[in-house]
């Protein structure tokens, strides 16, 4: 019976020997995981988005040189919104060169100041016009959907007669009956959000009718949340997607609009410089200098195609079906 003991005990002792400690990990940091969201993730996917990088960079530069552009364009190239009558002769409809890198219009002013100044009443309009019908279509369109029955209603008939008007002729009708002295930046920007916010509303209608019959939603009524905070909360982030993919495509399209006015005559006057205004005073010399319509013609063309690839881009990277790489 000894001999099994001390047998036992031997065996213990070999096993304790070999027997490898244990390290204490408790007091070593931990790894933090990585929380995912939808708008980290789309914001990835952005930026690996080449085209749309690629517009985005196009827009910050013009927005940089609109904002600066009394800092250096008037200095360099002189002030283009006025002209010297007396030098206008010897320096008109100059061809591209070192002092004037796209030449000069037909009243000897800078035509690279002028498409630099034009940007900044192109990216007003657009920018702000966006902005404005964006807020008052949010609005409108979650009232729409959220309480529905004749609110929706009221709404929606309301939406149905502002887009059954077509766009540019609805524009120009309300331009044209208004008074010279109140044409103007401002005035082009109310035009568009008449009726740019009938889109909006009926867009954010359709996503907050889907998102409030969600079961996230529902629990948060069932919690006893009022409606505000199941509004703001829980249905807006989710429903808003939709609706800034269409902001970023409406502020090519607001730009565009405000050169189709000032084309017209009906937009921006001088001495305000717009784009459109600009091919308008240079078609008379289509034939002859064709440079006074092509580089306003491209600042359009160039600006607006940005933000439709930018608008491309953010639906791609919110779209919650596209996978990472």
């Amino acid at each position: 019976m000894t001999s099994v003991n001390n047998k036992e005990a031997l065996d213990k002792d070999r096993a304790e020997a070999t027997q490898v400690p244990s390290v204490d990990t408790s007091n070593e940091p931990k790894k933090e995981a990585k929380t995912r969201t939808l708008w980290g993730d789309a914001f990835k996917r952005l930026r690996k988005n080449t085209l749309a990088m690629i517009a985005l960079s196009w827009i910050i530069i013009v927005i940089i040189a609109a904002l600066s552009a009394d800092l250096w364009v008037p200095q360099n190239f002189g002030d283009p919104r006025v002209f010297d009558s007396v030098t206008a002769g010897d320096t008109r409809l100059q061809p591209p060169s070192a002092q004037h890198p796209l030449g000069t219009d037909d009243m000897g002013r800078d035509l690279f100041g002028r498409v630099i100044y034009g940007a900044r009443v192109s990216l007003t309009v657009g920018i702000f016009s966006t902005a404005f019908t964006f807020i008052i279509g949010i609005i409108m369109g979650s009232i729409a959907g959220y309480f529905g029955r004749w609110t929706d209603a009221v709404i929606m008939r309301l939406t149905d007669i502002v887009l059954s008007f077509p766009y540019i002729l609805l524009a120009v009708l309300i331009m044209s009956i208004l008074p010279s002295h109140m044409v103007g930046v401002w005035t082009v920007v109310a035009v568009i959000v008449v009726y740019g916010w009938a889109q909006f509303a009926r867009l954010v209608r359709s996503s907050v009718l889907s998102a409030k019959e969600s079961d996230y939603v529902l629990a948060a009524k069932a919690l006893g949340a009022n409606s505000i905070r199941v509004m703001f909360r829980h249905i807006l982030p989710n429903a808003i997607a939709p609706a800034l993919v269409l902001a970023t495509m409406m502020t090519g399209a607001a730009i565009l609009t405000e050169s189709a006015l000032s084309f017209l005559g009906l937009g921006i006057q001088p001495p305000d410089i717009s784009w459109g205004r600009m091919i308008d005073d240079g078609r008379r010399f289509l034939s002859s200098e064709p440079q006074l319509i092509i580089f306003p013609g491209f600042a359009i063309l160039s600006t607006v195609l940005s933000f439709m690839l930018l608008g491309d881009g953010v639906r791609d990277a919110l779209d919650t079906k596209m996978k990472d790489d």
